[in-house]
């Protein structure tokens, strides 16, 4: 079996809708993929419509925005229970967060580029969570840049001009709110320095002892140092390892199916859920 654990939507910052990921999850020569928008689960119901047309697996996900001390940490969390209060309503004041600093980052670009807000909301579905990448859309549609990749080098890293902070759960307690909505959390990406500062294994180690499930070992931003650390983390925590694409549609460069899971680590996953929301199978 073919399984990746890590995908987007237009219900946040991917290109293709819920319906469209299955599709290209079938082209790819997936059995299962799991769609993991950033704090939202609004497009679990369109792809799980899509399951029995593709023959695609839909595991049902979402990545929690968190940060510890400023540092940006990415949590994926499979199998929750979505109406589970405690995780949705810190989700709610993510998404909200983000909003605002969707909104300052524009204010602090639009006298050198000319950016308006109407044109980062083009760039977005209707209910979709917001961000800089659709902030980095509207430049490339701006003709600014060419891609999301220059957008994000030149006008909104972490340390530019134009940057604007955003309230984010510290991950330990994000942990703790995957685990109380019944699912199984796994720290995305846990060494993308490329993407910046990355937290020390002190942090994991804290994640751990709060219920942390595994790490996204293989992912085509860890290089081959970060990967053998990752993995080496996760034999000595007791954790599962996971392989992902991240997959963004045309909005990273990342494809379906570049990095897989291995079907024994879906099966735990499975299992240690309680939340009763299960995998969609054809």
């Amino acid at each position: 079996m073919r399984i990746d654990l890590h995908a987007h939507s237009t219900e946040s910052d991917g290109t293709l809708h819920p319906a469209a990921v299955m599709a290209a999850a079938q082209r790819a020569g997936l059995d299962a993929v799991a769609l993991t928008d950033h704090d939202t689960t609004r497009g679990w119901p369109g792809a799980a419509a899509a399951v029995p047309a593709t023959g695609v697996a839909l595991v049902p996900g979402i990545e929690v925005s968190c940060a510890h001390r400023g540092i940006s940490v990415h949590l994926l969390g499979y199998l929750i229970d979505p109406s589970e209060p405690g995780l949705l309503q810190e989700i709610e004041r993510a998404r909200e967060s983000r909003l605002t600093r969707a909104r300052r980052i524009v204010d602090l670009l639009g006298p050198d580029t000319g950016l308006r807000w109407d044109e980062v909301t083009a760039q977005a579905a209707p209910g979709a969570t917001l961000g800089r990448p659709h902030i980095a859309d509207a430049l490339v549609a701006r003709g600014i840049v060419a891609s999301r990749e220059e957008a994000f080098e030149h006008y909104l890293h972490s340390r530019s001009r134009y940057h604007a902070s955003h309230y984010a759960p510290d991950p330990v307690h994000a942990v703790e709110l995957v685990r109380a909505a019944g699912g199984v959390p796994v720290m995305a990406h846990p060494f993308a320095a490329q993407r910046g500062r990355i937290v020390d294994d002190e942090v994991i180690e804290r994640m751990a002892d709060a219920g942390l499930a595994g790490l996204e070992v293989y992912h085509r931003d860890h290089d081959v140092e970060a990967t053998e650390h990752a993995a080496d983390l996760v034999k000595r925590l007791g954790l599962l390892a996971t392989g992902s694409s991240d997959f963004h549609g045309a909005g990273k460069p990342n494809r379906l199916g570049e990095h897989t899971t291995d079907p024994q680590v879906l099966t735990a996953i499975e299992t240690r859920a309680t939340s009763g929301t299960a995998v969609m199978r054809p």
